[in-house]
């Protein structure tokens, strides 16, 4: 087994390390994967290394998914957008500092502009 020495400020390395393109250009056939475990063990070095080959989606898009997937682009550009109109930033700020604190309050802007942008797309006909 090989013995990783960290090098000063990384304590651990987690996730995706090198993953294969989609193109197939530049890229290796398989996904390294990384993982650290910070529970209480006796081992010291709670690292681990997987390789994983690439996956080739074998069902077909349904409709739905397509749906879903168009609902979240045209929202997240919806969420773009109302970020940079300034003739909403100071309304949609005084609206969100005043739910925030609320049982059903959004805790971030983001968050609270999304529940906005998601209810205006899901009321179109």
């Amino acid at each position: 087994m090989a013995q990783v020495e960290w090098s000063a400020g990384i304590d651990s390395v987690s996730g995706a390390l090198s993953k294969p393109s989609k193109s197939g250009q530049h890229s290796c056939k398989k996904m390294l994967l990384a993982t650290h475990r910070t529970a209480a063990t006796t081992n010291s070095s709670c690292n681990r290394i997987y390789l994983r080959d690439k996956v080739v989606r074998t069902t077909p898009v349904l409709a739905e998914e397509l749906a879903r997937r168009v609902r979240f682009s045209t929202v997240g550009a919806a969420v773009a957008a109302r970020k940079k109109d300034l003739s909403k930033v100071t309304t949609d700020t005084e609206n969100f500092l005043a739910q925030r604190n609320e049982p059903n309050g959004k805790k971030t802007m983001k968050s609270y502009l999304w529940s906005l942008e998601l209810a205006a797309y899901d009321a179109r006909p």
